[in-house]
């Protein structure tokens, strides 16, 4: 056997058997490790050099042995919702100017802005508000969304990096409300506590109709809405990871999901008519009680003659996709 071949060719057939494994479902693979455990490749790198001239078997097995478990951590390692455009325990400090702004709001200008530290958002529920949108943007942040409010929304905010805006403006009879990270600040850089990290805690009001678009990077989410009327929910991020809870659907509801290296996980009651349509590239995907109907098509029981439906639209490149039936 030629021994410069042995470690490409073991590379392309664990890869090979992990697609095999998943496409069977007998495995779920976390393409979201690629995005924080790449140094695996590194080390996996670094082996194969120090032992490049050396024939003997215990280097052959040392080599075989780190790729085999590197590949294993990447593949298939479930590490909880540990996503963060950067290592946690790197904090940039905000000493600019608009430091002297961290208190100021604009309520004149339909306008909250906060910088650093920690801020409470608040927009007052006006009688007659049937459709509400909430637009949220930026990534490096763990958003949070489960409890109701008599307001419209409210938000605490924890801003170690950068900082939220939150404005609101009337879309024809639509109340659309837009949350977002404005900025990162990175004129210092200093070592601090692993465990600060953006976090956004969001409460909505219950009475109108709610369509929630979320376009971040990397980002961990986790959404219970079953206290909520949902229209739509659209999810749009690179490195994330999505958890979603539905509760029963209005006549129609929608929820779209496209990400890159991504865990999602949703969940819908279990007698809720759904279909998946999907188009997921390498991803992996348990879609559970679903029958499927055709190449990207799976459906529940009865869902043609359902009267309230949910629709999930998937497109993911190299992503993990879970739906279950609570």
């Amino acid at each position: 056997m030629r021994h410069d071949r042995l470690i490409p060719g073991l590379i392309l057939v664990l890869i090979g058997i992990a697609f095999l494994l998943s496409n069977y479902g007998y495995v779920d693979i976390h393409w979201s490790n690629f995005w924080y455990l790449w140094p695996i490749f590194i080390i996996i790198g670094g082996i194969n050099l120090i032992f490049a001239h050396n024939r003997s078997p215990l280097a052959t097995g040392i080599k075989i042995f780190v790729i085999v478990l590197g590949f294993s951590i990447l593949l298939f390692g479930n590490f909880g919702n540990r996503f963060r455009l950067w290592p946690t325990y790197w904090v940039f400090n905000h000493d600019s100017d608009d430091d002297d702004d961290s208190d100021t709001t604009g309520m004149n200008q339909g306008k909250v802005t906060k910088v650093e530290g920690n801020s409470f958002f608040n927009e007052p529920y006006t009688t007659g508000t049937r459709i509400a949108q909430l637009n949220i943007s930026g990534g490096g942040t763990t958003y949070n969304l489960s409890d109701t409010t008599n307001q419209l929304l409210s938000a605490t905010t924890k801003e170690f990096v950068g900082k939220y805006e939150f404005t609101h403006h009337m879309n024809d009879s639509v109340y659309v409300l837009d949350f977002k990270m404005k900025k990162l600040n990175t004129n210092s850089f200093t070592w601090g506590d692993k465990n600060k990290g953006n976090t956004a805690t969001i409460k909505l009001n219950p009475i109108p109709e709610w369509d929630i678009t979320v376009d971040a990077g990397a980002t961990a989410l986790d959404f219970d809405l079953t206290k909520f009327k949902i229209r739509k929910v659209t999810l749009d991020g690179g490195a994330a990871s999505f958890k979603l809870k539905l509760g029963q659907p209005l006549a129609t509801t929608t929820v779209g999901v496209e990400t890159g290296m991504a865990d999602v996980n949703i969940s819908i009651p279990k007698n809720a008519a759904c279909r998946i349509t999907t188009d997921s590239g390498l991803s992996s995907h348990n879609f559970d009680g679903f029958t499927k109907k055709d190449d990207d098509g799976y459906e529940t029981p009865g869902y043609a003659t359902a009267k309230n439906k949910i629709l999930i639209v998937i497109d993911g490149a190299m992503s993990s996709f879970h739906v279950t039936r609570y």
